[in-house]
């Protein structure tokens, strides 16, 4: 039962990295698309005009169903790259479809980032505890803990790209976006009051702390730079 519960948290994590990579990622470059929600391997390969086959074998996928969200694909012929058996492309060093989702950002978030160029300067998102902090490996973000029902409110003005349950592990969930290099995700509660493409101003309600998918009321407050998480601490308030 650990271990699946590990498993779990694991896919989670990957798929909210899929979702912030797409949505604050740079645009991607020619002969490369970035996966939207509602794509399919064949409908990417119509609008490329490539055979699926094709696609498939530059991108080393063993699943061709899998593809996710914010997964970065190539759909022109590699150039310059001389073909092996297969001829796969390892844009990521990946293996698997999985482990080739949004292969831009992985590698990156895998250790804290550096301090970034840019600064961002962040509210609370809610009152209550600190149970968590940041580590950069076990934990990408801080953990807040009250009561259920209390206000979460967005740590600095932008625009909501994600609000939903879909992603397992993080329950109701809303993401901002707030620049070209700045997201920050809400996770675990228990109403969501914005809705995806609505404008938000820094301090106002958005949400009302939960227990969704966790085993305890909660926030789960995570800060990204270039889609790499970063400590949310340094650009908030002493309390």
């Amino acid at each position: 039962m650990r271990n699946t519960t590990r498993k779990l948290k694991r896919l989670a994590c990957a798929s909210l990295l899929a979702v912030l990579a797409a949505c604050g990622s740079a645009p991607v470059g020619p002969g490369f698309y970035r996966v939207e929600r509602g794509d399919t391997l064949s409908k990417i390969a119509r609008s490329n005009r490539q055979p699926v086959q094709s696609i498939v074998r530059w991108n080393n996928l063993t699943n061709p169903d899998s593809i996710e969200v914010g997964q970065v694909l190539r759909v022109a012929p590699p150039g310059n790259v001389a073909s092996t058996s297969g001829g796969a492309v390892r844009s990521s060093g990946a293996g698997s479809a999985s482990a080739s989702a949004a292969p831009r950002t992985a590698p990156a978030d895998s250790a804290p980032s550096s301090a970034p160029a840019s600064t961002i300067s962040l509210v609370w998102p809610a009152d209550g505890t600190v149970i968590r902090r940041f580590d950069g490996a076990n934990s990408k973000g801080i953990d807040i803990s009250a009561t259920a029902g209390t206000p979460v409110v967005a740590a600095a003005p932008g625009t909501v790209v994600y609000a939903g349950n879909g992603l397992r592990g993080y329950g109701n969930l809303l993401i901002i976006k707030h620049n070209a290099d700045y997201l920050t995700a809400y996770a675990h509660n228990r109403a969501l009051l914005v809705k995806e493409g609505q404008s938000v101003a820094q301090g106002e309600k958005i949400a009302e702390m939960g227990d969704t998918d966790t085993d305890r009321v909660m926030l789960h407050f995570e800060l990204r730079y270039q889609g790499r998480s970063i400590d949310p601490s340094r650009a908030l308030p002493a309390r």
